[in-house]
């Protein structure tokens, strides 16, 4: 059983799938919660994930009621289905709920936790609540382990998924060619985010921006990638923007698309990782709900939101967060890198570096983790056997 609870989630949920697959043939079924692309591996959501994409104290409050629902859901399946093992990807507050239900009431079955909460950054707490919940966590960052295994949370670094973005197929030209650009014409790329809260946050300003930096330079071309999980209200709200933007849905056209872009405006977000190996440079933005910002500042360790970053100890790609993700701030910085091409040179070679501290270039996430969901297995039914 798999589950996930947002975009980058359903990612790393098919990739694992896919990797599962490969090693146990078609014998191996699977249920569980995710997006298109674990659908498309085999794994039929009971509902739409966008009902769990939730980011914010207040946006949180609102929706607990449908979450809980969902997380009864969910139980309902892997009661009804029985799976060997439970894999729960990313979304903290949803997966969470979901581990410690399922270890009241099948208190056997293997759960595996798939990215840890970031408690190197704020609230370390976590850790001890995680490792009371599941049997092991497969970490995206070689950084994590201390943290949990200090509170006997067996850990396995797979690697970020994100690095192993394929960009060999991508084709700029046919990105150009589809909404009329010249070879010589900018291309803006606009990254609102996965989750209708980022949405409602961070469209606004980037709408903001985009015009003022259309005024100045009436050749720009904009593009906005829509994921999945809010194609449908990105369209709706972009369609009233007073000049013409290219919106675009699925993998194929999101990778030409970052390999043509002359700049990137990105939600902080496992895209930024993305637009870095695409070798777009960017500018990165967050903005939350009033309440929960001002609880999260409190709590926040890190003076980096971006995990580029935060790998790099240094703002390689600015940040504009909260207060600071604004139209003009947001406008000067992308006009900035449109206009100096050795600054955006000199972007994307910092860019580059900090991906190789993240771990460019190293085995492919979804096989390690394969490997090491097996492993649980194999360890549980020998400890039950025995």
């Amino acid at each position: 059983m798999l589950v996930a609870g947002e975009a980058s989630g359903d990612d790393r949920g098919a990739g694992l799938a896919r990797a599962l697959r490969s090693r146990l043939g078609d014998g191996v079924r699977f249920v569980g919660v995710g997006g298109e692309r674990m659908a498309a591996e085999g794994v039929e959501s009971p509902f739409s994930i966008a009902d769990i994409s939730i980011l914010g104290l207040l946006e949180g409050l609102m929706a607990y009621p449908r979450i809980l629902r969902r997380v009864r859901d969910t139980v309902a399946l892997a009661t009804r289905e029985t799976p060997d093992v439970v894999v729960l990807i990313d979304s903290w507050g949803f997966t969470l709920r979901v581990a410690q239900q399922l270890r009241r009431i099948l208190p056997r079955l293997p759960l595996i936790k798939y990215v840890g909460p970031q408690v190197w950054a704020t609230r370390p707490g976590r850790a001890r609540t995680l490792a009371a919940a599941v049997d092991h966590l497969l970490s995206i960052h070689t950084f994590d382990a201390p943290w949990f295994e200090a509170q006997g949370l067996p850990v396995t670094f797979v690697g970020n998924s994100a690095l192993t973005l394929d960009l060999s197929r991508a084709q700029p030209a046919r990105l150009r060619a589809r909404i009329g650009a010249r070879a010589s014409d900018p291309i803006l790329l606009v990254l609102p985010g996965s989750r209708r809260s980022e949405i409602e946050h961070v469209l606004p300003a980037f709408e903001d921006a985009v015009r003022l930096l259309k005024d100045d330079r009436p050749t720009l071309h904009v593009v906005v990638p829509a994921a999945p999980t809010v194609a449908e209200l990105v369209r709706a709200r972009v369609a009233g923007w007073p000049y013409r933007v290219h919106v675009l849905e699925g993998e194929a056209a999101k990778l030409d698309a970052m390999k043509a872009a002359t700049v990137a405006l990105a939600c902080s977000g496992t895209v930024t990782t993305e637009v870095a190996l695409a070798g777009a440079p960017m500018v990165v933005a967050y903005r939350v709900g009033a309440v929960t910002y001002a609880i999260l500042r409190r709590l926040i360790r890190t003076p980096w939101v971006t995990l580029l970053n935060i790998a790099a100890r240094d703002f390689v790609a600015p940040e504009f967060i909260q207060g600071e993700c604004a139209g003009p701030k947001l406008a000067q910085a992308v006009g900035q890198r449109l206009d100096d091409a050795e600054l955006r040179a000199r972007q994307v070679l910092a860019q580059y570096a900090a991906l190789d501290k993240m771990g460019r270039g190293g085995p492919d996430p979804s096989d390690a983790a394969a490997d090491a969901v097996l492993r649980v297995l194999a360890n549980q039914r020998l400890s039950t056997a025995t």
